[in-house]
């Protein structure tokens, strides 16, 4: 089925969310409220409060923002990589809106993530609806069929149908052996990296890192040889 893929026609992304404000204090008071109403279902113990399990407010759309997209395609023997990164989620968000309905508006489109069914893809598109943006018809999935909807993810096809198997992309980068270069972040860091060092850059970079190695995986899946630096190009 994946040989049927041409890699011309996916848009392979990934995101960087975090918390909507720097910490909890600095909440609105309706939605500290939320948030403690929220945090009771996902506090290891009654020993946490509300405020110091904030930092995992990034991971729902309705108290995180997106400050980082980053996407790549292949244009013939080449990857190409872009990032939307900024303090404006909205800005970053109609920018990203553009390139999916000027470049991904065909019925052959497809969106690729690792993981994209279950975060990325729906957390985009509810930050679209929450900044009043229209959503680009690959992300309006309403009514749609299954077979219609044009969603690929790296996790999902590494299941094989078993649902309650998980597989994190860093795994299969080394069960493949895809070189991923070394990075000062993880994910769990980009919130104080946007928050306390405001580097925006440093939040793209390894989001893009996180889409090469998506797309190096996909290839692997289809049996093709990996794109060697040369051929990548940030633009």
């Amino acid at each position: 089925m994946l040989n049927k893929i041409p890699l011309e026609n996916i848009l392979f992304l990934d995101i960087e969310t975090v918390p909507a404000y720097p910490d909890f204090d600095a909440v609105p008071e309706k939605f500290q409220k939320l948030w403690i109403k929220k945090s009771v279902r996902i506090r290891a113990n009654d020993d946490l409060t509300p405020a110091e399990v904030y930092g995992q407010a990034g991971i729902y759309a309705e108290f995180g923002k997106i400050v980082c997209i980053s996407c790549g395609f292949m244009n013939g023997n080449e990857v190409r990589l872009k990032s939307f990164y900024g303090d404006d989620e909205a800005i970053l968000l109609n920018e990203f809106a553009g390139l999916l309905r000027q470049h991904y508006n065909h019925p052959e489109s497809l969106l690729c993530g690792h993981n994209g069914k279950e975060f990325d893809f729906p957390y985009i598109a509810r930050r679209m609806l929450i900044n009043s943006i229209e959503l680009p018809s690959i992300l309006d999935i309403a009514g749609k069929k299954p077979w219609e909807i044009r969603h690929l993810d790296t996790m999902e096809l590494w299941k094989f149908g078993d649902y309650k198997h998980y597989t994190s992309l860093e795994l299969l980068a080394a069960i493949f052996d895809i070189p991923t270069p070394k990075d000062d972040i993880d994910g769990s860091e980009v919130a104080r990296v946007f928050w306390q060092d405001h580097d925006l850059e440093r939040i793209a970079k390894y989001c893009q890192k996180d889409v090469l190695t998506t797309i190096q995986l996909f290839r692997r899946y289809k049996g093709l040889p990996l794109i060697k630096e040369e051929f990548i190009v940030i633009s």
